[in-house]
């Protein structure tokens, strides 16, 4: 279906999945984004892990996009084996090509996360970071999380709440489903009613500097603290798969 953003780029959405915006796709291929927002995500949610283990064998990354995490998820957690998974190939092309100047070997998939093409019980560690306010399915991507993981098995995930994807300058240079974006309380609820348990210990709500309204200005430049009391910007989690 042909639609038209709210900055009048015209687009293509498949009723499951709204692609990012052409300003979107440039940022996620910066050295500021990949430092400041997905090599930050990574180390907070590796130190939420229960239970953590030497090596994960088998580890999807959902919504792969450029590829960008496959160097770290396979510095940090020493797979055997990485599956990269996303709905658009232009970005399962770009992310090959980014594998292939580190040297790591990588088995892309393109699919739609609510319709993934892995045997039940055949994964030990998805990684789905700022990828599920693109998803309108929702909880049936959930749901084939669930049944691709092993029992135990992890899933990290690191999202942007409603809060911050309905904020004036997500809205102005990004694109997504508006009327599908949560709470961090509603990703909570929802990821436990899809069979997955998340301890205290493996939850995390950052207030980056991005992710504020006036971009961390009144802190940096003033001494000016965040409130204590608001609305959550993001959540992290390690959540198990019961």
């Amino acid at each position: 279906m042909q639609q038209t953003d709210s900055a009048g780029e015209v687009f293509v959405a498949d009723g499951q999945h709204v692609p990012e915006s052409r300003f979107g796709q440039w940022f996620l291929r910066t050295d500021t984004w990949a430092t400041h927002v997905l090599e930050r995500a990574i180390k907070d949610l590796e130190r939420l892990i229960p239970g953590r283990k030497p090596a994960y064998p088998v580890i999807v990354d959902v919504g792969c996009g450029w590829g960008r995490s496959f160097r770290l998820l396979h510095g940090r957690f020493a797979p055997q084996r990485l599956i990269g998974v996303d709905v658009d190939p232009r970005m399962i092309q770009a992310a090959r090509a980014e594998v292939e100047r580190h040297g790591i070997a990588v088995d892309f998939r393109n699919a739609n996360s609510s319709h993934l093409p892995l045997a039940n019980e055949s994964v030990d560690m998805i990684f789905c970071h700022q990828t599920f306010h693109h998803i309108v399915e929702q909880e049936e991507a959930l749901r084939e999380f669930h049944r691709i993981l092993k029992p135990g098995g992890v899933m990290l995930f690191a999202e942007s709440t409603r809060k911050y994807i309905h904020s004036w300058i997500i809205r102005l240079l990004f694109r997504h489903p508006m009327d599908v974006q949560r709470t961090a309380g509603e990703y909570l609820a929802m990821i436990d009613r899809c069979g997955f348990e998340v301890g205290r210990q493996s939850l995390s709500y950052p207030y980056l500097w991005w992710s504020r309204p006036d971009l961390g200005i009144l802190e940096r430049w003033f001494g000016v603290a965040p409130p204590p009391s608001r609305e959550e910007t993001l959540i992290n989690l390690v959540a198990v798969r019961r």
